[in-house]
């Protein structure tokens, strides 16, 4: 247990450091893609149809790499495939920590493009993976949860390094951040059976207490992926557990919406308020302490109580009222309330 729990928190250290270098560089990017794109100026079209455009290659290109990544991981190792989002990340960042002129912009720009499909959607993946090898099932909602509240600590300090950088030392900052990240995981965060010894736990505790539930209630199993999966294979794995096509459904609408908002929104707050650098800091500070908070005390009291399903209706609830807010927000002090509550 104590070897778990020490497991456990080296993994959160990686994942702090290497959130702190993946979201310091969030309130500078807008600032520094109008710069390139639209020097001048306060409103960009370009600059909007481009971030929406690297949104949707990311997402699709999430879509196939990541479950590729996770089966790999399932033969090779959780912290073998960490490496790989953890050493591409910090390819776009080192080239704008060097110039922010147009060109390199447009090469930050396929970089970021390209490493997002496997950096952003597999480090969490294989995290909470990492995660689920090391804590028993009753107490993995709670795990998870602490897990996310780091990482929104790490999206809480990245912001607040921003706020008292210069837009060239963040991203130099954030560079180091994220190769610290990388050696930290090489150099600290232990190998996991993938799981093997919890499963024997759980099948020999299921041997002495036979579950009363029918099998048709058991945990669902997915197929393997043995290759880059074709369009039917993944419709196949999609299909193959109605609970896992429940909640693919529920995750695709949601980062929908939010993948729409988040575009649009810095965007709006340059265009309508002349939003700067240290006023998106700001805001996205309130956004990361307040959702710190929830999902380290909050979260993990709840979790138990209502159950995975009814706090996953609670968040969702949230989200809608929250895009709602937004679309009727008439001033600058309406947002910052918005982010706070």
């Amino acid at each position: 247990m104590k070897e778990a729990a020490a497991d456990l928190g080296h993994l959160l250290v990686f994942a702090f450091l290497f959130c702190v270098g993946a979201f310091m560089v969030a309130p500078v990017i807008t600032d520094v893609t109008m710069a390139a794109l639209c020097p001048g100026q306060d409103q960009c079209s370009l600059a909007i149809y481009l971030t929406g455009l690297q949104q949707a290659i990311t997402g699709l290109g999430a879509l196939v790499v990541t479950p590729v990544i996770g089966n790999l991981s399932d033969r090779y190792g959780r912290k073998a495939l960490l490496a790989l989002p953890a050493t591409l990340s910090i390819v776009p960042l080192a080239i704008m920590a060097f110039n922010q002129t147009r060109p390199y912009f447009y090469a930050f720009y396929v970089a970021k493009t390209l490493t997002a499909m496997v950096s952003e959607g597999a480090m969490m993946c294989l995290s909470l993976a990492y995660v689920a090898d090391k804590v028993p099932e009753g107490r993995r909602a709670a795990a998870f949860g602490v897990f996310s509240g780091v990482c929104t600590a790490g999206f809480v300090g990245g912001t607040i390094a921003a706020r008292f950088l210069s837009v060239s030392s963040t991203f130099q900052v954030a560079t180091l951040a994220s190769v610290a990240a990388a050696v930290y995981l090489r150099a600290f965060v232990q190998e996991t059976d993938r799981g093997a010894s919890l499963l024997r736990d759980q099948e020999a505790s299921r041997l002495l207490f036979p579950p009363s539930s029918s099998p048709e209630e058991a945990s669902p199993r997915l197929p393997p992926l043995r290759k880059v999966p074709s369009l039917s294979e993944m419709a196949t794995l999609l299909t193959s557990s109605s609970t896992f096509t429940r909640a693919a459904v529920v995750t695709f609408f949601h980062g929908l919406g939010e993948t729409g908002l988040q575009t649009a929104l810095l965007y709006f707050l340059k265009a309508q308020f002349h939003y700067t650098k240290n006023q998106y800091a700001n805001l996205l500070l309130i956004i990361g302490i307040t959702g710190s908070f929830s999902q380290l005390t909050v979260m993990p009291l709840l979790a138990p109580r209502l159950g995975e399903q009814k706090l996953l209706v609670v968040a969702l609830t949230g989200s809608c009222v929250h895009g709602f807010l937004y679309s009727i927000a008439w001033s600058f002090w309406f947002l910052i309330l918005l982010q706070a509550v």
